[in-house]
């Protein structure tokens, strides 16, 4: 039997940061990970396979990296955890021992129970090669595709699939506005826009009675009665914590469903840690559970419980929800909580909003308006939450309002705040978004006029 230091179940986004991280942590450690699949896709990467890459191998992950830091790639499905013997067996019949365990199982689709759910050409996101393979060479037959969900998932498959063919799609939405879950209603509103004027279809208020068709789906059927061609549909509902191993060895779950760990990513077996979507989650903001399923929240997790699986060296302060996407050719990015989960919240909140060219002066060649919105605490002015619209600028402009959350800066810091600024790359000095939309909240709660 092999006996490792460190075993890693899962090589998703997770895994791999988990894997680097036990070797930089710990030189000397065996370090083993098990994955069932040949190949490993980019999760956040999937939607683009159908449309800007055209193809499944320009979204994998390099195994290089495994190899150059000293990891044993094992292909073969686990199995069962036996936390007595602290060993993992695999389908194969092999057994690992181990003497730390990390589990980065991430998540699995969610698929509704919807009849009919289960006919030809219907489809959820799997990270599963053949089976995209396969959603690939449909899509491109047909003429008629739904997607059902118009969260990220769906709206960026909408996106890449008008890119592979002329076909009509149609996303069909249950709530009143597509990206509804984490945008504020503004951006949500200019998504759809964008989207409508690219020749989509979007339908939100609208729940899926069933779908239908003699075995090979032909149509999906609205509750308002509304049928829909359809040669192929996409579910792209969510997701769920991947924990039946962890659950079936007795391993306590949260609230969520998902793997209970404490601040260090300990599970409840001392021997045996979790990271990823498989693990649970609380906020950063409340310290309450969390549904946040990011690949930069599991990366994040990962270099926390890797680095702790020894000696605990990391703490795990909650899941601040940072990301960004971009839809036709408008980029929105969020980071903390915007202002509707405020409200909801019952949280006491001021914002601030400011909006200019993304270069200087804005005459200059590809300058795109950036629209920067923050929320800050009203009586103690901490940031709490930040939304950008605009151009590409805007995957990195909302990290630095991730840093300034996670350092718990307040309005007068980053009204003063010193920028590099560069006409080409910024925008100006005098303009800047993240700084004046923080002047213009400090003035608010200032009770001055702005």
């Amino acid at each position: 039997m092999k006996n490792v230091d460190a075993l890693i179940i899962g090589s998703s986004a997770a895994g791999f940061a988990a894997a680097i991280t036990v070797r930089r942590h710990y030189p000397d450690a065996g370090i083993a990970m098990i994955r069932q699949e040949e190949k490993t896709l980019v999760p956040c990467g999937i939607p683009y396979i159908f449309g800007t890459l055209g193809s499944t191998g320009k979204n994998l992950f390099p195994d290089p990296v495994l190899a150059n830091n000293d990891v044993d790639l094992i292909i073969g499905k686990a199995t069962a955890i036996d936390r007595e013997e602290k060993t993992v067996t695999l389908d194969s019949g092999e057994a690992i021992g181990y003497e730390k365990l990390l589990l980065t199982t991430g998540s699995v689709p969610l698929i509704p129970p919807i009849p009919g759910v289960d006919m030809e050409n219907v489809f959820s996101i799997k990270k599963d090669v053949a089976y995209l393979d396969h959603l690939l060479d449909v899509l491109k037959k047909s003429k008629d595709v739904v997607i059902i969900g118009g969260g990220f998932i769906g709206m960026e498959m909408a996106d890449e699939c008008r890119k592979l063919n002329s076909a009509n799609i149609t996303v069909v939405e249950m709530l009143s506005h597509c990206l509804f879950m984490v945008f504020d209603e503004d951006i949500c509103v200019r998504t759809e826009e964008e989207l409508a004027e690219a020749g989509i279809t979007i339908r939100t208020s609208q729940q899926v009675k069933s779908l239908g068709g003699n075995g090979k789906v032909e149509y999906v059927e609205l509750e308002s009665g509304e049928r829909l061609q359809a040669d192929a549909v996409i579910l792209g509902i969510g997701v769920r914590p991947n924990t039946k191993m962890a659950q079936q060895a007795g391993l306590v779950l949260g609230p969520t469903g998902a793997v209970a760990v404490d601040h260090h990513m300990m599970t409840s077996d001392p021997h045996i840690f979790a990271a990823g979507d498989c693990a649970e989650k609380v906020s950063f903001f409340t310290g309450k559970p969390a549904k946040t399923w990011l690949a930069s929240v599991a990366t994040a997790e990962a270099r926390i419980a890797a680095a702790n699986l020894f000696e605990i060296r990391r703490v795990n302060k909650g899941a601040v929800s940072v990301f960004s996407t971009k839809i036709g050719n408008i980029a929105c990015g969020s980071a903390g909580i915007c202002e509707r989960d405020a409200a909801q919240a019952g949280i006491a909140y001021v914002v601030g909003a400011a909006e200019s060219p993304d270069k200087h002066p804005g005459s200059l060649p590809n300058a795109t308006q950036l629209r920067v919105k923050l929320v800050f605490r009203k009586y103690s002015g901490t940031l709490i939450g930040g939304q950008v619209c605009g151009g590409e600028t805007v995957g990195e402009l909302v990290n630095l309002i991730a840093a300034m959350i996670q350092t718990e800066m307040n309005a007068d810091q980053i009204a003063t705040f010193q920028m590099g600024t560069h006409p080409l790359l910024t925008a100006s000095p005098v303009t800047y978004q993240v700084v004046n939309a923080a002047e213009i909240a400090l003035c608010k709660m200032m009770h001055l006029t702005v």
